[in-house]
């Protein structure tokens, strides 16, 4: 059985590592293909499809018809850089990441969707490298990690999260940091977890009064605290303990014939990231920059 988006982070926090065992070669050290060039088919159309989960903010979003978000922003760059124009498709999430991958990358999915060019926010990860023969994964480009946060009058932030039982505790339904806090107090916080559909809603519920104490990914963390300046949200500074997941690097997919478009957009993001406009791309979002284990050179 294959895992979901989430179940695949539970599999890493259990095994004790990220996406940090998987270095990525400089594309001018790979060989080339020997299939046609997809970088030339896109160049020749001038147009590059990059697929986006629909419903992943900060990354991306549909925000009123128009695809917003770091991964939107960051398509729209990388097709410039290429000189072809952004073709955004939102698309929702599969019953796993193999569904995804097989409808965005390498098929095509049910009911027309036509596959992309390229996917991004794909977790950069061994484990899934070797199960997918269809799908080059390449460019990491942002390591993620799991914190949390209080309301302006949720009490101590840095306190042991179990502290917070009895008080509303805001979480995206059947994630890592759900799970986490169910096994808070001895597995007696079941009543006080508030579900919703996404860890970006999960930080917002703290700024209405809906919630006291959230844990989601340190990108949701920052963008809703960016998006509510005036909310006087409470960023936990210290690490959770126990914390199941030590962190993910995410990166890019393209189809395993598409390897040159795939280096093409490597290269690119190498460029990006080396003169800054990468972090001021997050920075946009209010999200901070962190440099994937994976992209780092090993010593």
């Amino acid at each position: 059985m294959r895992a979901t988006r989430r179940s695949l982070l539970k599999g890493l926090a259990r095994a004790g590592f990220g996406a940090a065992g998987v270095l990525a070669l400089p594309a001018a050290l790979r060989p080339l293909p020997l299939q046609a060039a997809p970088l030339e088919k896109v160049k020749e159309l001038g147009v590059l499809r990059v697929g986006l989960y629909t419903d992943n903010r900060p990354w991306s979003w549909d925000d009123g018809g128009k695809p917003a978000g770091i991964d939107a922003d960051l398509a729209r760059a990388l097709a410039s850089q290429l000189g072809v124009r952004a073709d955004i498709a939102l698309f929702l999430a599969d019953d796993d990441i193999a569904g995804d991958l097989r409808n965005v990358v390498w098929r095509g999915g049910l009911l027309g969707f036509q596959p992309c060019d390229v996917m991004l926010h794909v977790p950069f990860d061994k484990i899934l490298i070797k199960e997918e023969d269809n799908v080059a994964f390449l460019a990491p480009y942002h390591r993620e990690t799991f914190g949390a946060a209080c309301s302006a009058d949720g009490g101590n932030c840095e306190a042991h999260p179990a502290s917070f039982k009895g008080h509303p505790v805001a979480v995206e339904t059947a994630s890592i940091p759900d799970l986490y806090m169910l096994g808070q107090a001895g597995g007696s916080m079941t009543r006080d977890l508030i579900h919703v559909p996404t860890g970006y809603e999960a930080v917002a519920a703290l700024t209405d009064g809906r919630a006291d104490f959230t844990v989601a990914t340190t990108a949701q963390i920052e963008a809703v605290v960016a998006d509510h300046p005036d909310s006087g949200i409470k960023v936990r500074k210290s690490a959770l303990p126990l914390m199941m997941s030590p962190g993910w690097d995410i990166g890019i997919a393209v189809k395993d014939n598409a390897r040159t478009l795939g280096f093409a957009l490597e290269e690119a993001i190498g460029a990006m990231i080396a003169d800054g406009r990468m972090k001021a791309l997050f920075a946009h979002h209010g999200v901070q920059w962190h440099p994937a284990l994976a992209a780092q050179p090993s010593t």
